[in-house]
C-alpha cells in the first residue's frame, strides 16, 4: 500500500501539517533542522511520494515547466535540458519538453497542449527576429524566459551567451595565425545568435584592419551538417579563403566533411573553427577549435530565473543574463599559407 502523509507524520512523531511543511521545498524553512531530518528520514524509509494532484489543487499550480525546443537533434540541447531539469527537480517541478521541428503549426499545437496541462511557466528557445506575433502566443499561456535567443521585447527575461565576443575571439586567433581571408557561415537571419555572430565577425575584422568581403559571408537557412557542406562548396569554389568559421559545431562537421571530400587538407590548406564545443568536437578529425559555451549553466540559469518569477510575480523585473564564452584551441587551426587565387577541387570519384 502506498504510504500517506499521515504515515510519514506518525513515524516522524510530528503533526501531519508539520510533515507537509517539511516536505514542501518552499515551506521547509519554517520547521527546525531536527524536525526536517526526522520527516525526510521517515519519508525515505516509507518510500513516500507526495500527491502531486492534491498539491496542485491546493496551490493552483501544476508544478510543471514547459520547455519549447526548435530541434532536439541539435547537440547543444542535451546540456541545456539537463541544466533546466536539475534546477526544476530540486525545486519540486517537473519539465515537459516539446520539439517544434521549427514548424509554426506544430508549435501552436504544442502550445495548446501545454496550456491544457496548465504549465506554470515556459522556457522558450524558438524566439525569432521579426516575428509578427512577437512572444504573445507564449505569454498568453504562461510567464516565459527566453533561452539561447534574445527577444526583441526588452521587457522579457532572457539567458544568452556573448556571441559577439565569441566571434571576436575566433578572429583574433585566426589573425594571430596570419589569416586574412576568413570566411564565415552564418545562420538564418531570423535568429538573434546569427545576427550577433555576424556583427562580431564584422567588428573584429574591422578592428584588425581587414576589409569585409561579402563573398566570404554565406548564409544558410537550416542549421545542420549538410548545409555546412553546401556552404563550404560555394566558399572553396568562389573564394580564396584560408579559414572557415562554421555557425556551430554541427554545421562545422559538414565543413570538415566537404573539405575532406574535395581533398583539401585541414588545417594545412584551410583552418576551420566551430562554435559551441559539443562533446564530439574533440573527437572529430582534426579535433575542432571552437568557442566553448556552458550550455548546462545557461539552462540552469533560465530555470532559476523562471522559478524566481513564479515565486514572486509582483516583484518580477525583466533582466538579461549573458554568459561568458571562451575559445578552445585544438588541431583544426594552424598558420596560414599563401592562398591560391581560386581554389577549384574535384570531389573524390568525380
Amino acid at each position: 500500500m502506498r504510504a500517506r502523509l499521515e504515515d510519514v507524520a506518525k513515524l516522524a512523531n510530528v503533526h501531519p501539517a508539520t510533515a507537509s511543511r517539511a516536505l514542501n521545498e518552499h515551506s521547509r524553512k519554517l520547521v527546525s533542522q531536527d524536525t526536517l531530518h526526522r520527516v525526510m528520514s521517515a519519508a525515505e524509509q516509507l518510500n513516500y511520494l507526495p500527491n502531486s494532484m492534491a498539491r496542485s489543487l491546493a496551490s493552483a499550480r501544476s508544478f510543471t515547466i514547459g520547455v519549447i525546443v526548435g530541434d532536439l537533434t541539435v547537440p547543444v540541447f542535451a546540456q541545456l535540458l539537463r541544466g533546466i531539469d536539475d534546477v526544476a527537480l530540486a525545486a519540486g517541478y517537473s519539465t515537459l519538453i516539446v520539439d517544434t521541428n521549427n514548424n509554426r503549426q506544430r508549435e501552436l499545437t504544442h502550445l495548446r497542449n501545454l496550456e491544457a496541462r496548465r504549465v506554470d511557466g515556459l522556457i522558450v528557445t524558438t524566439s525569432t527576429v521579426g516575428d509578427p506575433d512577437g512572444s504573445a502566443r507564449f505569454t498568453k499561456v504562461a510567464p516565459i524566459v527566453n533561452l539561447l535567443r534574445a527577444s526583441e521585447d526588452p521587457s522579457e527575461p532572457e539567458v544568452i551567451s556573448n556571441d559577439e565576443l565569441g566571434m571576436r575571439l575566433i578572429i583574433d586567433h585566426l589573425v594571430g595565425l596570419g589569416h586574412s581571408r576568413i570566411a564565415t557561415i552564418v545562420g538564418p537571419p531570423t535568429i538573434s545568435t546569427a545576427l550577433a555572430r555576424v556583427r562580431g565577425y564584422r567588428t573584429a575584422m574591422h578592428e584588425h584592419g581587414l576589409a569585409v568581403d561579402d563573398n566570404l559571408i554565406t548564409t544558410i537557412d537550416h542549421i545542420d551538417a549538410e548545409h555546412g557542406r553546401t556552404a563550404t562548396a560555394q566558399l572553396v569554389q568562389n573564394t580564396n579563403c584560408t579559414a572557415i568559421i562554421g555557425f556551430n559545431d554541427l554545421v562545422t562537421f559538414g565543413v570538415l566533411k566537404e573539405l575532406r571530400e574535395r581533398g583539401i587538407d585541414c588545417p594545412d590548406e584551410i583552418s576551420v573553427v566551430g562554435y559551441s564545443d559539443v562533446p564530439t568536437a574533440a573527437l572529430v578529425y582534426p579535433p575542432l577549435t571552437t568557442v566553448a559555451v556552458d550550455h548546462y549553466e545557461m539552462g540552469a540559469e533560465a530555470a532559476r530565473m523562471l522559478l524566481d518569477i513564479l515565486g514572486d510575480p509582483g516583484r518580477h523585473v525583466a533582466r538579461s543574463v549573458q554568459l561568458p564564452v571562451e575559445l578552445v584551441v585544438r588541431e583544426s587551426t594552424s598558420a596560414a599559407r599563401p592562398a591560391q587565387s581560386k581554389r577549384v577541387r574535384r570531389r573524390a570519384g568525380d
